[in-house]
């Protein structure tokens, strides 16, 4: 989705016409977490390419910088960077007001973490257990809690969180991902109870298999667990999806532009999959 894009539509008279879709996302300022590498970094370049103004974060440096110099150079727009882990409640308020003291609001937030490790239950530690809380739980209360008052005064804001498929549609060897993802979509429903009457929307996106480094470690996860190749597991699971391949990250990002743009303005406290088909469920 970008600026711009154009649509086809018919008049009364069934001739095609253009229409422009515009996102109303120029000038708007826009958190992205996670956003060195995967779903994040594409998230935050479609942002820009909308126009919107950037505030990143990631815990590699290097990786960072280059897609802060990236949407500068391309996109026009601009970018504050700063590098720390998600997990870390204080660093997190540190940051939201830096942005707000930066660009003197906060219009969009994309809260992002990466996965716990694929395991099977009783695999798992209690640390590990308390670790997936703090990163993929915690940090998104933590994102939501510093961010909600700058949109409440200026009567607008999107949320949106970045999940797993396996909210809706549980992986066995990702118990820690299967169960602490899944509070997410009561926080995402009761914060966008809470915060409509503000005219803020809060939502979450579900991504499937997707062509990220994270597939990656997952896949050669599960070889060692069967004693196959990351290769041959890759290849099982394209061909397990309807669509028979992974999802790019863009698409991902597609999704996410969207429900931050005017366009989804009556959509909040959903959870949208993006997953090729493979939740079977109504």
């Amino acid at each position: 989705m970008h600026s711009g894009m154009r649509l086809s539509a018919y008049d009364d008279r069934t001739d095609p016409i253009l229409i422009s879709m515009e996102t109303g996302l120029r000038d708007r300022v826009a958190i992205v977490a996670a956003s060195s590498k995967g779903i994040g970094r594409a998230a935050a370049l479609a942002l820009a390419a909308e126009g919107t103004h950037l505030a990143l974060c990631a815990r590699n440096s290097d990786a960072l910088e280059q897609v802060e110099e990236e949407a500068r150079r391309t996109h026009g727009v601009s970018v504050y960077a700063d590098t720390f882990d998600v997990a870390d409640d204080l660093r997190v308020r540190q940051f939201v007001d830096a942005v707000h003291s930066r660009f003197g609001r906060i219009d969009i937030c994309v809260t992002n973490a990466g996965g716990p490790p694929a395991k099977l239950f009783l695999e798992t530690t209690m640390p590990e257990w308390d670790n997936a809380y703090q990163l993929n739980l915690r940090s998104i209360v933590s994102f939501a809690h510093a961010v909600l008052p700058y949109m409440q005064q200026r009567h607008w804001g999107r949320i949106v969180t970045i999940t797993s498929m396996t909210v809706k549609q549980p992986v066995p060897e990702l118990i820690l991902s299967n169960s602490v993802r899944a509070g997410a979509l009561g926080l995402v429903r009761s914060l966008a109870t809470q915060f409509g009457p503000d005219n803020i929307t809060i939502n979450n996106v579900a991504p499937g298999y997707t062509a990220t480094d994270r597939m990656k470690e997952l896949a050669q996860t599960k070889a060692n667990m069967t004693g196959g190749t990351a290769a041959e597991y890759e290849t099982e699971i394209a061909q397990s999806v309807p669509l028979r391949r992974f999802a790019q990250p863009e698409e991902i990002a597609d999704t996410i532009v969207w429900l931050a743009s005017e366009r989804a303005s009556y959509i909040t406290g959903q959870t949208v999959l993006v997953d090729g088909g493979v939740y079977r469920g109504l």
